[in-house]
């Protein structure tokens, strides 16, 4: 069990099975066992490019070891989303200590480095025991990876970075997370941390393009 984590409240869907347009998510849902919490109220989309796609964010922490196990199977699941679903992720932010790493995320985002750092410094914290929080330790982990230290903190402390630190805690809040890794499908529903995860995601996915 994550020590960082509490399993999320699990709600029952049962009473939508009164509408048959969505019973299909109900029957998604229907073991009280399975992971998915129903949100209520729904949340709007984040930022999709087009209105008709289905949002699907990951709410994670670097320092979470369960998130860091998760990559491996959602990095070859990404491959196999269908056109209309956007994916994105957002940083967890439960303290001081998650805003911070949440803020290195934004950092690599706005270097137009995420994807070259973001499975390295995954792979460092958990594989090599960086502490993302000693400053000299994450400079000198940047240099190695041929990161400008002074441009990198420049950039943390940067308006634009500190606006979406400030909205990671918001969706935090807003979608209820209280542990990670969590995936929430198209502000409706959040799937908590389990083997399968991704196979409830899927089917919320198939049944919400079906009753869009």
């Amino acid at each position: 069990m994550n020590p960082h984590r509490r399993k999320l409240l699990v709600t029952s869907l049962a009473a939508l099975g009164a509408a048959p347009c969505l019973a299909p998510l109900a029957a998604a849902a229907q073991n009280r066992g399975s992971g998915i919490a129903e949100l209520n109220p729904s949340q709007p989309p984040v930022e999709l490019k087009n209105p008709k796609n289905i949002e699907v964010l990951e709410f994670f922490w670097y320092g979470c070891i369960h998130c860091y196990n998760l990559e491996p199977r959602l990095e070859p699941w990404l491959k196999t989303l269908a056109a209309d679903v956007e994916f994105r992720r957002v940083p967890a932010v439960l303290n001081d200590r998650w805003a911070h790493d949440g803020n290195i995320y934004y950092t690599f985002d706005a270097l137009g480095l995420l994807e070259k750092l973001h499975r390295p410094f995954f792979d460092a914290i958990h594989r090599d025991r960086l502490n993302s929080a000693n400053g000299p330790a994450l400079q000198a982990w940047l240099e190695k990876h041929g990161v400008d230290a002074k441009k990198f903190e420049a950039t943390f402390k940067s308006f634009g970075v500190q606006s979406k630190g400030k909205r990671a805690i918001r969706l935090t809040s807003d979608y209820r997370i209280d542990g990670t890794p969590a995936l929430a499908v198209h502000g409706r529903y959040v799937v908590s941390s389990s083997n399968e995860m991704l196979d409830h995601v899927d089917k919320l996915i198939a049944a919400i393009r079906k009753h869009k």
